[in-house]
């Protein structure tokens, strides 16, 4: 398994795992995949935004998103926000998004975030204990959310 941060080519294997196994509503439209990677390139230079991916056979199978943010607040230490965890269907139990949150994790410490906050969209209660099981606690916040 190797974990790293995804790059330009990882266009399409990303937009694979998103509209085929993250989202149950992917647009309609064709995706400039031209942007998809001008984004990537951006995400792979900077050091607050990570894009991880577990790259297995030379195809990125599961991904996580997270932003470390500035904050002043807990001694003006930043707080990352992780979403847009996913694995390929194929490669599901075995461990991948556990690795990737636990590096996400690893990244957030090493930026002396005082916390990770993960979001998801899923209530499925398989999906809510492989979060506990990863350390994350359950309704500890409230989210709240405006769609634009």
């Amino acid at each position: 398994m190797l974990i790293r941060k995804a790059k330009a080519a990882d266009a399409h294997d990303l937009k694979v795992l998103y509209f085929d196994f993250l989202t149950h509503y992917p647009p309609k439209e064709e995706q400039d995949m031209d942007l998809w990677a001008e984004i990537l390139t951006r995400f792979e230079q900077d050091d607050n935004m990570h894009l991880l991916v577990v790259e297995e056979g030379g195809v990125v199978v599961s991904s996580v998103q997270m932003a470390i943010i500035e904050s002043l607040t807990h001694n003006v230490r930043p707080f990352a926000v992780i979403e847009n965890v996913v694995t390929h269907a194929d490669y599901r139990n075995r461990g991948f998004a556990s690795a990737l949150l636990e590096k996400a994790s690893q990244i957030a410490k090493e930026h002396n975030c005082y916390k990770v906050f993960l979001e998801t969209g899923s209530n499925k209660e398989s999906t809510l204990n492989f979060y506990k099981h990863n350390g994350f606690e359950i309704d500890a916040k409230h989210s709240c959310l405006k769609r634009l």
